[in-house]
């Protein structure tokens, strides 16, 4: 039987069907699904996308959003530039083309945030237009099954596996087989630990064959990850209705933490009193809150919370489009980093010492 066929086969069998973004597919919800997955495993992704979908039923309501909410419903998930792109690449369909996903691929790789193996996945699983994928979990299963030597992000390894991708993808069933091959990655022919005695492809498969599933693919080059250091301050008040409200900046689009809403932040300590007053604060105490280390994918940042409290000298500062004073107890509507809500809720546990 053809590698397709067993895949098929096998997919009819104990394949995925019921993730809510296989339900009344259309390229829509199909392309939302496909970006949150990105990096992120499905059990996490499920509760995120249901809720982005009741506030954003079609591309047009997530066109005419701004950007602020769109990223408040992306908090948590991380990789901030996948919800910013989404917004970009809306508000594109929206005003090319009339607020319909495009159908032709070229088009679809041509929006923000979006290659070749995730438009494939788009146009294929919504509707049934004939093109290979390659993401994370088809390379494992067809590197693995050929045995190509390499790692992913290398230049030949990846020209190999598309060109195998191309082959073997069926004009017929193209739908079931795309979402196939990444169910076989993602359940059965795992990073770790595959379970090879359940896999419909092990009486084909070369890296079964030699034992060598572990050595398929291969590891990128590790390269030591440099450690940051920050101070994180938090500037806070007491709220008329006698809360407390911590002060936040709204960051540049470009950089880690793009366009969300953090806490502004000195090198050293001495330098808070700088920050203050150009702000147009008071400090009237600081208290160091527990460290905590936040890693990304190229360093690690060790960060230093400090509550700064403020004297109440009249001059306020007003919500604005790059400043606001964020309510302890009501929040906002706005993007946060992880690492913001980490320190919020250490401030929040200071508070009720």
């Amino acid at each position: 039987m053809s590698f397709s066929k067993n895949v098929l086969n096998w997919f009819e069998q104990q394949g995925r069907k019921h993730f809510p973004w296989q339900q009344q597919k259309t390229p829509y919800r199909v392309w939302i699904s496909e970006i949150m997955l990105q990096q992120t495993q499905v059990t996490t992704v499920i509760p995120y996308y249901e809720r982005f979908m009741t506030s954003f039923p079609d591309i047009n309501d997530l066109a005419n959003s701004d950007e602020d909410n769109v990223l408040h419903h992306w908090t948590g998930l991380g990789y901030y530039a996948r919800a910013r792109n989404l917004h970009k690449s809306a508000k594109i369909i929206r005003d090319q083309y009339n607020g319909r996903f495009p159908t032709d691929i070229e088009q679809v790789i041509a929006l923000p945030g979006i290659g070749r193996s995730t438009a494939g996945a788009i146009l294929s699983l919504s509707l049934k237009q004939h093109h290979p994928i390659l993401d994370g979990n088809v390379k494992r299963v067809l590197a693995r099954f050929h045995m190509v030597a390499g790692y992913p992000g290398q230049a030949a390894f990846d020209k190999s596996l598309w060109k195998l991708s191309e082959q073997l993808t069926p004009a017929n069933g193209v739908e079931k087989y795309n979402q196939a091959m990444m169910d076989l990655g993602a359940t059965v022919c795992t990073r770790s630990k595959p379970l090879c005695s359940i896999c419909p492809l092990k009486e084909d498969c070369q890296a079964f064959f030699h034992d060598k599933q572990s050595e398929f693919p291969g590891k990128k080059p590790k390269k030591e990850k440099p450690v940051k250091q920050t101070n994180m301050l938090l500037f806070s008040k007491t709220s008329d209705d006698n809360d407390t409200e911590v002060l936040m900046y709204k960051r540049p689009p470009s950089g880690i933490w793009g366009g969300l809403w953090s806490f502004y932040e000195v090198e050293h300590e001495k330098e808070i009193n700088q920050c203050a007053k150009q702000n147009g604060l008071t400090v009237s105490k600081t208290t160091t809150l527990e460290p905590f280390r936040h890693t990304f994918s190229h360093f690690h940042l060790d960060i230093t919370p400090i509550m700064v409290e403020i004297e109440d000298t009249g001059i306020i500062i007003n919500d604005n489009e790059s400043q606001l004073w964020y309510h302890l107890a009501n929040g906002a509507n706005v993007g946060l980093a992880a690492s913001t809500k980490t320190m919020l809720t250490l401030l929040n546990e200071e508070l009720q010492k």
